[in-house]
C-alpha cells in the first residue's frame, strides 16, 4: 500500500508528472471512502507529529503578533482534518490545505475552527515564513517530487519554526503488506496506470534516507525516528479502502474485472487470518518514519 495520509498533489497546471497526475485521479471524490477506511490508521501518528513540531497546548511564538493566542500551524494534506482538529485542540491557529476538493469540503465541516483551503504542492499560496509550524502526515508518499515538496514546506515556515512529517517506511510492516500480498496471490501485477515515483525523484524510506532528504532541502540535523503500532480494525472495514479505489493498492484492485476482484478478496480473507484476534478484529502491524527539523 503506497500511502494513506490524505492527498496533496504536486506542481501546478502544466507541470504535472505521471505520478502527480495519477494521485489527483486516484483521490478524486474519495474523501468519505477514505475517512471510513484508512484514515483511522494515520491517526496514531498525530500526537507524535504535533509534539515534534512543538505544537503544544499553550505554546507561544516569537514571530506571531504579540497578544494573539496560539501559534500559526499549517497542516498540509489535511485529508478529513484529523491533524488540524488535534492542533486546534492544542490551542493553535490552524490553516489546513489539501489537493482534493472533497477532502477540503470534509475537513472544513469537521474542523470549523480552522481555515481550510485547496492548494497543491509545491506551490502553496502563502508568503515566506507565514507559519510557526508546518506538519504533513503521510503526505510525501503522495507527491511525485518529494524534495521540491519539502523545500516548499521550508519556505513557508518562519525562522525558528519547526517542520514535522511522517512517511511510510520500507520495507512495509506485515500489516501494511497484507493487501499487497492478496493482490500478488491473485497473480495481479501493478497496472501501467498506477505509476511509481521516478527513481531520480525518490528517496530511501529509511531514517537515514529521510534525514538526507531534509538535509538536501536545507534542513540539516533533522531528528528522525521510527513509529510502530498495531492498527486494530474490522476486516470488512480494511477491505473497504481498496474496494473503493483508495491508494495505489485500491487503484490496482478496481482496475481488475469483477471475477479477479473477487479472487483478490478471497486471498485477502485467507491471509487476514494471520492477524485475527480472538474478538474477530485484525491487529495489523505498521511502521512509519517521523522526522522534524528547525528552520534556521
Amino acid at each position: 500500500m503506497k500511502a494513506t495520509g490524505g492527498a496533496v498533489g504536486t506542481a501546478g497546471a502544466g507541470d504535472v508528472n505521471a505520478f502527480d497526475a495519477f494521485e489527483r485521479r486516484a483521490w478524486k471524490g474519495r474523501a468519505e471512502a477514505y475517512a471510513g477506511s484508512f484514515a483511522e490508521l494515520c491517526r496514531y501518528a498525530v500526537p507524535y507529529l504535533l509534539d515534534a513540531a512543538d505544537v503544544r497546548a499553550g505554546a507561544g511564538s516569537d514571530v506571531r503578533a504579540e497578544g494573539t493566542a496560539g501559534i500559526r500551524v499549517l497542516d498540509v494534506g489535511t485529508g478529513p482534518g484529523t491533524v488540524a482538529a488535534a492542533a486546534v485542540a492544542r490551542g493553535a491557529r490552524v490553516t489546513a490545505v489539501d489537493a482534493e476538493p472533497s477532502m477540503v469540503a470534509r475537513a472544513a465541516r469537521s474542523v470549523p475552527e480552522a481555515e481550510v483551503r485547496h492548494a497543491l504542492l509545491p506551490d502553496l499560496p502563502f508568503p515566506d515564513g507565514a507559519f510557526d509550524a508546518v506538519v504533513a502526515n503521510f503526505v510525501l508518499n503522495h507527491v511525485g517530487r518529494p524534495a521540491a515538496a519539502l523545500a516548499e514546506l521550508r519556505r513557508v515556515t518562519a525562522p525558528g519554526g519547526r517542520i514535522a512529517l511522517t512517511v511510510w517506511s520500507a520495507p512495509h510492516a506485515p500489516g501494511q503488506a497484507l493487501l499487497g500480498r492478496a493482490v500478488q496471490a491473485a497473480g495481479v501485477e501493478r497496472p501501467a496506470s498506477v505509476p511509481e515515483v521516478d527513481a531520480e525523484e525518490d528517496f530511501p524510506r529509511t531514517e537515514a534516507g529521510l534525514a538526507a532528504l531534509f538535509a538536501a532541502a536545507g534542513l540539516p540535523g533533522a531528528r528522525t525516528r521510527s513509529l510502530a503500532w498495531d492498527h486494530v480494525v474490522d476486516a470488512d472495514v480494511w477491505w473497504s479502502g481498496p474496494a473503493a479505489g483508495i491508494a495505489s493498492v485500491g487503484q490496482t484492485v478496481v482496475a481488475q474485472p469483477p471475477e479477479v476482484i473477487a479472487e483478490i478478496h478471497a486471498h485477502y480473507e485467507a491471509l487476514a487470518a494471520e492477524f485475527r484476534r480472538p474478538d474477530g478484529l485484525l491487529a495489523l502491524p505498521h511502521r512509519a518514519l517521523l522526522a522534524s527539523a528547525e528552520v534556521r
